[in-house]
């Protein structure tokens, strides 16, 4: 397995909605073998720029380990989730 991390910006919203999609990304990856090493919530904080007419969003960050293919399943889900406004993963260094 792989070292990798995902940082995503979820729309502001109630804590319950926030919750769900954070434990949805959390499932998703334990169903599809990945282990889970450190799940940091920043918070709420200002964007850049204005993104879908929003100035704010719910940022977290995620380190994990995991097969290539349990990567691929989570972009892909997350391409498609409405709640996350931007997200990137990328493979960590050894």
């Amino acid at each position: 397995m792989r070292a990798y991390e995902v940082m995503y910006i979820i729309k502001p919203a109630e804590d319950e909605v926030i919750d769900g999609v954070v434990a949805k990304f959390e499932k998703l990856l334990t169903n599809n073998g990945a282990a889970i090493e450190k799940t940091d919530r920043w918070g709420k904080r200002k964007l850049a720029y204005l993104i879908d007419d929003l100035a704010e969003g719910y940022y977290v960050l995620v380190d994990f380990s995991a097969e290539p293919a349990a990567v691929k399943e989570l972009d892909r889900v997350m391409k498609i989730t409405d709640e996350v406004m931007r997200h990137m993963i990328v493979k960590k260094e050894k």
